[in-house]
């Protein structure tokens, strides 16, 4: 029933396309209708100010080579968001290198983690200008690059400019753009999709510790990062599969903003560089959110101040029990098992939630799965042997899968399908700093004190602390809309459609956020016509 409607509104479209552009503006019809709209506009060559990059009417497979697509969509995320926790590994190695600290030591993971986020909305550009394909491969050469030469350097500023700055930001340009084009393979099958593509990052975390372990007994650290270096190519063969959806004309499906000639000539109209760089953060960063929107600016202070010791435990975990006499083969297992618990839990947990129930809960599962993991933090304090770090892994594992699961769907309950692009690089851009300065505070920590479980502490609180300030925050939020009348707060009014769909909604840059809140946003009605 629900193909057939959504068939009905494409030829609608197609046949009044002038008529659909107003009401795209006006009544915010369904973002996979307007698409089809604008596509087919396109084609006959109109040119509309408000396009978004379209081109021919461009209909998603839901299978076939999106399969395949899935698959290398996997891989990516396996290669680079998990690629960091695997450092520690070689943290005691590149101390001894080196005769650098624990805080000089730790940030070599902590700039690969910081750039693999800010460098969100120069992605942006390159997938504009570039696509989508040609971008990942890019990412895939400069990630590659990064860690073959980083076997060559002679000091620890050599490793924060290769290891860190170059492969950080190849990581960048291949993450992204792979969970990009995947939305544009999968629509009617978007929310399975993304489920299976969130386990490459659990998936990652599963096998890199233990190639690296590995790696490391065989050929040492400077051998480690050279054939790893050669691994991290494999992202270019992920990027060469991922063909771009296109009609019979030139250009491929990309909706990221404006269209390429729109921002040409918008650019030529406006006098001076300063329009040009309002013009760029306006687009990419939403301050206007920030200062508007206190959902978004309360999540946005409480995810940044989160990241502070979020990502903490994964970098030192294996320092900690090397440093009480476990075996690094035995530390790098608890890496791998960490990686197995997301891969169970993270595919049924974000089946369950995107059920209409939980609808308008999100935020507080969130804040609760967040609670336990910082509470988490505290087993380590108890002590180094691997069954009180086991159970940290499982307790950790578990609340982390729920908070990955969570965390942009959270996002986009808070801001309009509109401005979710602009929101996340906003939110990319705060976040990165407190990844950047976390892991070398916490190396201070260890450096002065001796001991590490202070630092496992210190990240109890302040991931504790975020969560509650979350929790709280969004009640009292909550509270202050039901009282206010109902024509201040037109959203809490009951609407026939989903709230999240709004007008100007598209495709943007930026990875799964976006795919896996406009599938929640439609989740009544695609599970309706399951």
């Amino acid at each position: 029933m629900t193909q057939r409607n959504g068939i009905g509104r494409t030829s609608d479209c197609c046949h009044h396309s002038e008529a659909s552009k107003v009401l795209q503006q006006a009544n915010g019809m369904e973002c996979e209708s307007i698409l089809d709209c604008e596509l087919e506009e396109k084609e006959q060559g109109g040119e509309h100010g408000h396009s978004a990059a379209a081109v021919g009417a461009v209909t998603a497979p839901d299978g076939g080579w999106g399969w395949v697509v899935l698959a290398a969509n996997v891989l990516v995320l396996a290669l680079t968001l998990a690629f960091p926790a695997c450092m520690g590994i070689f943290y005691t190695d590149l101390q001894n290198e080196f005769h650098a600290t624990n805080s000089e030591t730790s940030w070599v993971p902590s700039i690969m983690t910081s750039l693999l986020h800010a460098g969100g909305p120069f992605c942006s550009m390159l997938v504009e200008r570039f696509g989508c394909r040609a971008t990942i491969i890019f990412g895939g050469v400069l990630s590659g690059l990064g860690m073959a030469t980083s076997s060559l350097t002679s000091s620890i500023t050599g490793l924060y400019i290769t290891t860190g700055v170059i492969t950080g930001l190849g990581f960048c340009f291949s993450f992204q753009p792979a969970i990009t084009i995947l939305g544009h393979y999968f629509i009617r099958r978007r929310a399975f999709a993304n489920a299976l593509s969130s386990t490459g990052t659990a998936l990652g975390l599963c096998a890199l510790p233990v190639l690296g372990d590995y790696l490391h007994i065989e050929y040492g650290w400077r051998g480690s990062f050279l054939i790893l270096g050669a691994i991290l190519l494999n992202c270019c063969v992920c990027g060469a599969v991922m063909r771009p959806l296109h009609p019979k004309g030139h250009q491929p499906l990309m909706n990221h903003g404006p269209s390429l000639s729109d921002t040409k000539t918008n650019d030529r109209k406006e006098k001076g560089r300063m329009s040009i760089v309002s013009s760029f953060v306006s687009k990419h960063m939403a301050f206007d959110q920030f200062r508007q929107n206190s959902r978004y600016r309360v999540y946005s202070i409480g995810i940044t101040w989160m990241m502070l010791g979020f990502v903490v435990p994964l970098v030192y975990l294996v320092p900690y029990a090397t440093a009480n006499d476990m075996e690094p083969s035995q530390a790098a297992i608890l890496l791998s098992i960490l990686g197995i618990v997301n891969i169970v839990v993270r595919p049924p947990v974000g089946a369950i939630f995107s059920m209409p129930w939980f609808k308008g809960r999100h935020i507080y599962l969130f804040a609760s799965a967040l609670l336990v993991n910082g509470l988490s933090n505290s087993i380590c304090c108890i002590g180094a042997s691997f069954p009180v770090l086991l159970t940290y892994v499982l307790i950790y594992g578990l609340s982390m899968s729920v908070v990955g699961s969570l965390m942009f769907t959270v996002l986009m309950d808070t801001v309009e399908m509109s401005r979710f692009p602009s929101a996340l690089g906003l939110l990319a851009i705060m976040e990165s700093i407190t990844l950047l300065i976390g892991p070398p505070l916490a190396g201070i920590l260890v450096d002065r004190t001796g001991q590490y479980y202070h630092m496992f502490f210190a990240c109890s609180v302040v991931v504790t602390s975020s969560a509650t300030f979350l929790m709280v925050s969004f009640c009292w939020l909550d509270k202050k809309d039901r009282k206010a009348p109902s024509h201040v707060q037109p959203s809490s009014v009951p609407d026939p459609s989903p709230i999240d769909i709004v007008p100007g909604c598209q495709y943007c840059s930026v990875p799964t956020q976006g795919d896996v809140d406009r599938s929640s946003a439609n989740g009544l009605e695609r599970i309706a016509s399951a």
